[in-house]
């Protein structure tokens, strides 16, 4: 789920950097859209990052079962 997440930020970040020319001036006056889209792709970056580590580990990981005869 975070790698999907990761990806998810990543894109609408680059797509409010690259894509979208224009904003209306009421969204303008609020926020700058670029700064806006950064945030989203230095998140999505560090959510792609921290998922693809968290599965690193999950595979990495033994079980051990033990079975005792009564």
């Amino acid at each position: 789920m975070g790698i999907g997440i990761g990806i998810l930020l990543l894109v609408i970040g680059l797509i409010l950097l690259f894509a979208i020319k224009e904003f209306p001036q009421s969204v303008q006056d609020v926020v700058d859209p670029a700064t806006v889209g950064w945030i989203l792709v230095i998140a999505g970056v560090l959510a792609l990052v921290l998922g693809l580590v968290m599965n690193n580990q999950r595979s990495r990981t033994t079980h051990v079962e033990e079975r005792r005869e009564l």
